[in-house]
């Protein structure tokens, strides 16, 4: 068979979760995936779901679906060369403004204030999001056949719904299930803002009638998503190590640190809901397993497995983040410091919000490693492995 020939690909659906700068790892992963499949080959994910950072990632993906390796150098350009000012403000008045009026606000209850309170300033992001997106490259990618359906999953704060916003082709329907619903709408740069803005560092969006924060909060079934878009399978990308053992229960010596509290919440929302989430998946394949297809179709059942693959990091991205705290600007430093977020027990939050290069590096890095050591399995999964006979 030609090496250059595409075979008939099952619809994938990638699912990239969110973690702030820990989205990185992501990058090593699609790199490594990027260089598997044959040169100029078209996304191998014909269905992308991305949440908070996640989304970042498969923004441009979703409108580089017709040359997945071209999106894929996109993504690493941007993350081999990040800094945290690329993301949010770090000189001193930025920091020292939007800190001290989120002091204010948790002393008074934000009596008088009619803006958003967060404890960084990230209108660099929303910058770099408007001006280097090509989000019109999202429509191009779905009529030319290459993509079939992009998500952006938000969270509500009025309403308390996960709200999937997806763009796609002709023929799919809206959901709504218990507190999370699927609305078709054309995908912009407000979406991406507010999915990716982390509770209480990052301000929420106004998309609509509604305010609108990081979409892993809440989001009680992160594959969702993709399947209601109609994916056979499933290649999820999480940011914490989503197979590591149950660690010990051993007696604390002291209190916590804010920045521990801080980094417990934030993996709670970033890593607890995606290991409920594939723990059901595999429930309801074995149950679909045991069930024969014919009683299905009787009692008008269309369900179906749903064969998946999970990617998440082999070593503890805190412990990482650890190593490199000394690269992120002195304000910021200092200010994660006065939370306790600079020693052992508070790199958790830390390793969300360390934008610089070298930490993103180290993250591509493992990603790359983590998922070259899989290369057989994934290259099968994916439907390529003929391509290599």
């Amino acid at each position: 068979m030609d090496s250059g020939a595409r075979p008939t690909q099952p619809r994938i659906g990638l699912v990239m979760t969110g973690g702030g700068a820990r989205a990185a790892y992501q990058v090593g992963v699609l790199r490594a995936i990027s260089e598997m499949l044959p040169a100029d080959s078209p996304s191998p994910f014909s269905i992308i779901c991305g949440t908070s950072a996640g989304a970042v990632n498969a923004t441009v993906l979703a409108a580089n679906a017709g040359n997945f390796r071209q999106g894929v150098r996109l993504l690493m350009t941007v993350w081999k060369n990040f800094h945290v000012h690329h993301v949010y403000r770090a000189d001193p008045a930025g920091v020292f403004r939007n800190s001290s009026a989120w002091v204010v606000a948790l002393l008074t209850g934000g009596l008088g204030r009619q803006t958003p309170i967060s404890l960084l300033d990230n209108s660099p992001l929303a910058r770099l999001i408007g001006t280097q997106l090509d989000f019109g490259g999202i429509q191009r990618s779905i009529d030319s056949g290459a993509l079939d359906a992009f998500s952006i999953t938000c969270s509500g704060y009025t309403s308390g719904q996960s709200v999937t916003f997806y763009q796609g082709a002709p023929g799919l329907e809206p959901w709504q299930r218990a507190r999370r619903i699927g609305i078709p709408v054309t995908i912009g740069p407000d979406h991406l803002l507010a999915s990716s803005a982390l509770p209480f560092i990052f301000p929420p969006v106004r998309i609509n009638r509604e305010y609108f924060g990081d979409g892993s909060m809440r989001q009680i079934a992160p594959v969702s998503p993709a399947l209601h878009l109609g994916a056979d399978r499933l290649f999820v990308i999480g940011v914490g190590r989503q197979l590591e053992t149950q660690q010990e229960r051993v007696s604390a010596d002291a209190v916590p640190s804010l920045a521990q509290v801080a980094g417990h919440c934030l993996n709670s929302i970033f890593l607890d809901s995606l290991e409920v989430d594939l723990e059901r998946l595999q429930r309801i394949n074995r149950t679909l397993s045991i069930i024969p297809r014919e009683l299905l179709e009787k009692n008008n059942m269309p369900l179906h497995q749903a064969d998946f693959r999970v990617l998440s990091p082999s070593a503890s991205l805190a412990e990482i983040a650890l190593d490199h705290t000394h690269t992120l600007p002195r304000t910021i430093r200092a200010l994660l410091f006065t939370l306790g977020a600079l020693k052992k027990s508070g790199s958790n939050l830390v390793s969300y919000l360390l934008f610089e290069k070298a930490f993103c590096r180290a993250l591509i890095k493992l990603g790359y490693e983590d998922t070259m050591k899989r290369r057989d399995d994934l290259m099968q999964f994916l439907g390529f492995e003929a391509c290599w006979l």
